[in-house]
């Protein structure tokens, strides 16, 4: 029978065989060959598809830790701010482990994909006046005040759990890739990256792509106002920023820009030409790939986030199919089909 990640990495997670594991069988996910977007960057390229995790995205890794921890440690409730896809991971995971759970999010700013998972799963969603960085602030200040554990990637069990994809990546391989391509928001993610690779003696070349409207590890200071149409990057004040930056310094890396246009371009060519859907923010990191290019490497690996679906409002309002309307008539279907 397949188990969770904590099971299967228990050496390397700061858990013991005694601990209650709360998991949904995450992890595991597929390494996919982009055939097309190997031959246009001059590179090997794989996707890892975190979008194949219960919840649709990368989060579940770091959520099967950040609750079990929490529920080893006799909590009631969880609570985190979110752009969308720690919502959901939350209150799927707080469901399962029959915990309470608090999320709060960007009124207006969250993918209607996301928040109805979280509602699906029970969450209470509380819809902030202000931006993803203010509702950190605010959740990180109530749970110092009360006893419920936040599960934001400020949680050190979060990027435990995240830092086992690039486990998988080198096992897939058979060795590290030359770069990891990956999208960064709050920065939690290429931080667990870096974190996995080193514990298994790799080192790739960590390149982090920011949208432009929300690239403050580019600009070297915090966005106010961030904005993008990839909403789960849509932070202005990474709270992992630092290790972020010491992650693509150590590595020979870089943090980068690309504009909506540019993700809007890779989002749809993905979809077109590879036959994968994905969220706006994933394609920040095939967008950045294309923009600057291989630059020497051989095998790229690009993080694929999360699932397409997850924001459907993004995908029919720049999507290149055809809603073509027809009578329940032969020559009419026939015209419809073959025109």
């Amino acid at each position: 029978m397949r188990e969770g990640l904590i099971a299967r990495f228990i050496d390397h997670l700061p858990f013991s065989k005694q601990d209650v594991v709360v998991s949904l069988l995450e992890g595991f996910t597929p390494l996919l060959h982009a055939p097309l977007l190997s031959e246009r960057v001059g590179a090997n390229v794989y996707l890892k598809l975190e979008g194949a995790n219960p919840t649709g995205s990368f989060k579940d890794r770091g959520m099967t830790c950040a609750v079990s921890a929490a529920v080893r440690d006799g909590a009631e409730a969880v609570i985190c701010a979110s752009t969308g896809n720690t919502a959901a991971s939350a209150a799927a995971y707080a469901a399962r482990a029959g915990l309470r759970c608090a999320v709060l999010v960007p009124d207006g700013k969250i993918a209607i994909g996301k928040l109805a998972q979280t509602l699906m799963h029970g969450g209470r969603v509380i819809a902030l006046k202000g931006n993803f960085d203010m509702a950190l602030q605010m959740v990180r200040e109530l749970a110092e005040r009360y006893p419920i554990a936040l599960v934001n990637s400020v949680n050190e069990f979060r990027l435990e759990g995240q830092k086992t994809a690039a486990f998988e990546v080198v096992e897939d391989l058979g060795g590290p890739p030359s770069a990891l391509c990956i999208p960064v928001g709050n920065a939690g993610n290429i931080t667990a990256y870096w974190r996995g690779f080193k514990e298994v003696g790799a080192s790739p070349r960590m390149l982090g792509f920011q949208a432009e409207g929300a690239a403050p590890l580019v600009l070297g200071h915090p966005v106010e106002n961030p904005e993008t149409v990839a909403s789960a990057i849509r932070i202005g004040k990474p709270a992992r920023g630092e290790e972020a930056i010491a992650a693509v310094e150590s590595s020979g890396g870089a943090i980068r820009a690309v504009s909506d246009e540019e993700i809007l371009a890779a989002y749809k060519m993905m979809a077109v030409k590879e036959g994968m859907f994905f969220e706006p923010a994933s394609a920040a990191a095939v967008a950045g790939l294309m923009k600057y290019g291989a630059e020497g490497a051989e095998t790229i690996v690009c993080v694929m986030t999360g699932r397409g679906i997850k924001d459907q409002q993004t995908a029919m309002e720049h999507h290149s199919g055809k809603i073509i309307q027809c009578e329940p008539e032969m020559n009419e279907l026939m015209r419809a089909v073959l025109r």
